[in-house]
């Protein structure tokens, strides 16, 4: 704790010596990237106080090779920020995912120190790879968000926290640091972390929040060298478990999880990866009293390369995208559990995105799916529209 306040007060002397929260960083606005809430958080910067709004939604169309495919309105977001005072911001995201759930994404209150020093509390994303916090549609190549940010980060992953946020222009990178609640492990009538989907069920989402011992979480992007961005990112903690759980072996695990991530233009070409890792503790101790199959490690990675096949000079873009992705949620596991090949999987997904506007993108895909179980490949085409603004 004494080593994480040493770097919370360099991250405050830095951040006096910055120039500006909005400058545009290694990649250039020109490829969208910021998301969702730091445009509204620009939007605020620029005008007199009150309020204004965003959003994002996708339409998408999933025909696997076997059987019926799907059409949906898969999320449409409702971004609003109200600027009270110079200093004083508030961001909330409205979120309906198949026309009938609707959840909050994000609401919290940003308060500027500095320009570049700000103090954020309240729901929050937390900042792991890179679709968790830019998941725009068109922020993205594929008509799915990556497999393993489903998987192992999980996306989108959003809980109630407390930390700091800026960036140094003098040294060229942004900073995230936050307190959050943990995941949830068990609710009192089962276990809800499991081999299959990883950590992803635990996820609290700010809903009557289960929470005894914080977790901390990390990330800082480089953006020094022109045309590229790098990511690493940390979380370290604790699950949650209800009382009539707190005090039992098993019912809570340690959580450790590392990112890293790049992204690189330059000119028409495009690219990104991304990997992560995690390792947890008494995951033994948590399947015996579950019945459940969690792992004590995870891993993965997917790579993506992406060209524009229509001149620089169009406002029009259409990218030729090809992305693999490999990742294990059964990495490694415990003697009470016996490691399931089907949980190692490999993704290869290759498509198009055509940018009608800067805030408008047709995509298409096709997605060769498969694991270490069997060596055969399922199939699946994609198509959807997705609007930003």
């Amino acid at each position: 704790m004494k080593n994480t306040f040493s770097l919370i007060a360099i991250l405050f002397l830095v951040s006096f010596k910055s120039y500006g929260q909005y400058v545009v960083d290694s990649l250039g606005q020109n490829l969208l990237q910021i998301n969702g809430y730091q445009r509204i958080l620009q939007n605020l910067d620029a005008v007199p106080n009150g309020m204004t709004f965003g959003g994002y939604g996708e339409i998408l169309y999933n025909q696997p090779d076997t059987g019926n495919g799907e059409i949906d309105v898969q999320r449409l977001i409702l971004l609003f920020g109200y600027k009270f005072d110079d200093r004083t911001q508030f961001v909330t995201e409205v979120e309906y995912e198949h026309v009938k759930e609707v959840y909050i994404e994000q609401a919290f209150v940003n308060y500027s120190l500095t320009n570049s020093l700000n103090i954020r509390a309240g729901l929050m994303l937390v900042p792991m790879g890179i679709i968790n916090e830019y998941h725009e549609p068109t922020t993205f190549n594929g008509v799915e968000r990556p497999s393993i940010d489903n998987k192992l980060v999980p996306s989108t992953w959003r809980e109630i926290g407390i930390g700091l946020a800026g960036r140094s222009d003098v040294m060229s990178f942004r900073y995230q640091v936050y307190v959050f609640n943990g995941f949830l492990s068990h609710n009192g009538d089962q276990g809800l972390i499991k081999g299959s989907n990883g950590l992803r069920s635990g996820r609290q989402k700010g809903a009557e929040v289960v929470t005894k011992t914080p977790n901390l979480s990390m990330k800082i992007d480089y953006y020094g060298i022109n045309g590229l961005r790098l990511g690493l990112s940390g979380y370290f903690g604790k699950t949650q478990a209800v009382d009539e759980l707190l005090n039992q072996e098993g019912s809570t695990v340690g959580v450790s999880m590392i990112g890293l991530d790049a992204r690189y233009s330059f000119r028409k070409f495009t690219a990104r990866g991304q990997f992560i890792t995690s390792s947890f503790d008494d995951t033994y101790q948590y399947n015996d009293l579950t019945g459940k199959d969690f792992a004590s490690a995870m891993s993965g990675y997917y790579i993506e390369g992406a060209y524009n096949f229509l001149p620089l000079s169009n406002r029009q873009r259409l990218f030729g995208f090809v992305r693999y992705e490999n990742f294990d949620t059964h990495a490694t596991v415990p003697a009470n559990v016996v490691r399931n090949n089907a949980y190692h999987r490999k993704e290869i997904t290759t498509g198009l995105s055509y940018h009608l506007a800067p805030g408008v993108v047709f995509k298409a895909d096709y997605q060769f799916k498969s694991t270490a179980k069997t060596d055969t490949d399922s199939g699946q085409f994609n198509m959807g529209v997705g609007v930003w603004f």
